[in-house]
Parts: structure tokens; sequence; C-alpha cells
């Protein structure tokens, strides 16, 4: 009789055998470590930054939509290079541009310079990110989850120590110290290389779609879709007049016709329709895009929040947000364990409840206990969405579409954690910060609205 292999035996890669799901998630763990804690701990110096170039304060918000946009726009061109190239030679490609644009930001002698460096580390963010998420999704389903409950814990555990990384490197070594925090993923590269053979493995799925040429005008249209729509969402916080801002909505128009126009056309181009047709890719997207803004949302008002409560600097600030970000460890590994017994909508739908809570706690009390409990909920909706949603792609489209679906699906899920800050931003101008909050609040119900009446490929796991 042939004898069964022992369900907690962890195969290790080579000889055949399925890889290691927890070694290669703490490798690509440790790698996007410095990317997020670059998503918060800039914020914490942008006054420091304003006084130090001579530049309003306003101004220096572009350092941070510099890095959303980018990013952004890189993960579905990421996507479909993958379909070309081996996936680790586009993740050393992320890796490269990501400290190449830190350092030169870093070191800007002016706020133009520093908005292009932030331009190039964006670019490598986003394309190091669909690069990490595409080798832990080629793993099989359980090393895949575990995998991904890794990426995501330590994700949600860096940007939640943002602030705390950002005010006390300020206050230490300067603000340039701060813009050069993601170079550090260079010299964290070397510890994917032992997952080389798994990356490489996972190149070239796409089959005869590799040898088509990649459809310039649908990734221009989608781009500048993408760009308009983070453009506007920071004109608020940016002071764009109101003729360039009119400029920028007409752009996004024209470019939501011409990509429209351009999947009925072309359906199997830049946006492929039979991956954005796929049932459950856009709810998935949809879903996972109101989580993070949720959470992304709280993350951008928690310091100053806290700041206000306790008056204390952004350093005390980040000190009581750690807690909050500890959460982030156990709550991956949960939802992964959650989605072995539960269908993913089941998940998504508490991780849902979970950030609209979050949000609701932070708007209906006051004080710094409420902030950091509000905040904890919120890092367990992000760090699970991760583990769970991002994870969908493979079991969403065929076999030689996962690359492209990987891209487009986290590029969407992506695009909400931009939504959430600006629209707390623009409702804050306008309205006081409980009644902004609560607005917010409504787009992770909207998720998890979507989420419980999902029917088309409700029983993916």
């Amino acid at each position: 009789m042939p004898q069964a292999i022992p369900s907690g035996r962890v195969l290790r890669d080579g000889s055949g055998h399925a890889p290691d799901g927890r070694r290669l998630g703490l490798a690509l763990g440790l790698l996007v470590l410095p990317m997020y804690v670059a998503l918060g701990a800039p914020s914490v110096a942008l006054p420091v930054i304003g006084r130090a170039l001579g530049v309003p304060f306003g101004a220096t918000a572009w350092i941070l939509a510099a890095w959303s946009l980018t990013s952004a726009l890189a993960m579905p061109v990421a996507g479909r290079l993958m379909a070309r190239r081996s996936p680790f030679l586009v993740l050393v490609a992320g890796v490269v541009a990501l400290a190449a644009g830190s350092a030169l930001a870093a070191f800007g002698p002016t706020l133009a310079v520093v908005i292009i460096g932030r331009l190039i580390g964006g670019a490598g963010a986003g394309t190091t990110v669909i690069a990490v998420f595409a080798a832990a999704t080629a793993l099989p389903r359980r090393e895949r989850i575990r995998a991904l409950g890794i990426v995501a814990a330590a994700s949600a555990t860096a940007s939640g120590c943002g602030t705390l990384l950002g005010g006390a490197v300020t206050a230490w070594l300067g603000w340039r110290a701060v813009l050069a925090i993601p170079v550090l993923a260079l010299p964290l590269l070397l510890a994917a290389v032992p997952g080389r053979r798994a990356l490489t493995r996972n190149g070239g799925r796409e089959g005869n779609n590799s040898a088509e040429r990649l459809d310039i005008v649908g990734a221009a249209v989608l781009s500048v879709l993408a760009g308009s729509l983070i453009t506007l969402l920071q004109a608020h916080s940016v002071g764009l007049s109101t003729s360039v801002t009119l400029v920028v909505a007409a752009a996004g128009a024209l470019a939501a016709a011409g990509l429209w126009w351009r999947v009925r056309r072309t359906p199997g181009g830049f946006v492929p329709r039979r991956v954005i047709t796929a049932p459950g890719f856009l709810p998935a997207g949809l879903i996972g895009g109101t989580v993070f803004a949720g959470y992304y949302g709280v993350l951008f008002l928690a310091p100053s929040l806290i700041e206000q409560a306790t008056g204390g600097g952004a350093l005390e600030a980040g000190v009581l947000l750690v807690p909050a970000a500890a959460c982030s460890v156990p709550a991956g590994r949960l939802a992964g364990a959650a989605s072995a017994r539960f269908t993913a909508w089941q998940v998504s739908a508490g991780l849902a409840a979970l950030t609209a809570v979050g949000v609701l706690v932070i708007a209906i009390f006051t004080g710094p206990i409420p902030v950091v409990v509000g905040v904890a909920l919120t890092v367990c909706g992000f760090a699970g969405a991760q583990a769970v949603l991002v994870g969908l792609a493979p079991e969403l489209v065929t076999a030689h579409d996962r690359d492209t679906a990987q891209g487009l699906l986290t590029f969407v899920i992506n695009l909400g954690g931009g939504i959430g800050p600006a629209a707390v931003a623009g409702l804050s101008g306008i309205a006081p910060v409980p009644v902004a909050l609560a607005m917010l609040a409504a787009l992770p119900l909207t998720g998890l609205v979507l989420s419980l009446t999902r029917r088309p490929g409700a029983g993916i796991r």
C-alpha cells in the first residue's frame, strides 16, 4: 500500500515536491517591509521637508501623491510583463527602481527632484508588490495561504509602524533618511534569492499570449484613467486650481471612454475582457478596495487624532499605534485559516465588517484608546484582505491569464488605498472629522453588502 504523506509535513522545493510557503513568505515579507514603511513614514516629515526646501506645506503633499500614482500604474504593467519575462527578473527590476528612486528623493536638492525620485520609487514599489504576490500565488493552495498570510502580516505591521519609524528617524537622522528607507529593500532582495526557482518556474504561463505585442493603447488609457483619478483625489490637498482640476477630470473621462472602447474592440488587449468579466473578479477587487480605503483613511487621520488627544508629537503617536500594528500578525494567519473552512466571500464579509466597525469606533468615541482600537480593527481587515482576496486571482481565471489577473486585481484593490485618505482629507475640510469618518465607513459597508450578495463563483474558497 502507498504511504500517505502527513498533512503537517512541509514539502521543500526541489525533487518534484511543493515549495515551502512559510520560508518563501518570510523572504517576501522581509522584502516588502521597507515599501510599506514608506507609505506612512514620510507623512510625519512633510512639515520639516517644506521648511528645509523652502516650499509651502501644501506642495509637499505631492511627495505622497507621486508615490501612490506610479505605484498603482505599475501594477497592471508588471502583471503583463511577467507573462513575457521571468518574475524574478521583474522583481529585481522593481527593487532596483525602488532603491534608485528613493535614493534620488533622499538627496534631491529641490522639491521637483524629490518628486521625480518618488515617482521612480513608486513605480518600483508597484512592480515589486506584483512580483511578490505572483511568487506567493504560484504556490499550491495550502502553501499559498501560508505565504500570503506572512506577507500580509509583514505589510500591515510595516505600514502601521510607519508613523513611529518616520517620527523617530526624522528626529534622530533627519528627513532625508526617512525618504531613503526603501533603499533597504536592495540588500533584503538577497533573502528572496532562495525562492528564485519558484519565481522562475512561475514565468511564461500565458503560453502563446506571451508572444503577442504589448497593447500600448490599452496600457496608456488605463494609466491616464488611474492617474487622473488619483490626481483628482489629491486635488484638494495639493491645492490644484479649478482650471487644472477640470482638465484632469476631462482627461479621466476621455480615458474611461477610451478604455471601454478598447476592451470591446480588443478583447485580448492590456485589459482582457475575459479577465475582467470572469465571475467574481471585479467584486473581489471592489471589496478589497473598500477594505483598503477604510484602513488607509484611518491610518491617515490616526496620528493627528492621537496627538490632539494626548498633546504629544508624532513619535508618541507612533508608539501608541504599535499594538494596533501588531494585530496584523494573528489577523493574517486567522484569515488564512478561515479561508479553509469558509468561502472567500464569507471571509471577506467579515473583514469588511471589521473595517467598518473600526472606522465607526474612531468616529463615535474620543480619546487615544478608541483610536488605537479602531486602527487595530482596520489593521485586521487590511491584513486579512491581502491574505485572502489577493490570492483569489489564480482561482478566478485560467492558468494562462493568472499574471494579468494578478496585476489588475492588485491594481483595483490598492487603488482603494488611495481613495480612503483622499476622501477623508476632502471631507474633513467641509465637515467635522466624525462626519468624515462616518462617511468613510460607508465604503467598507458597501464591501460588506457586496460580499453578502455574491452569487456567481460564490463557492470559490
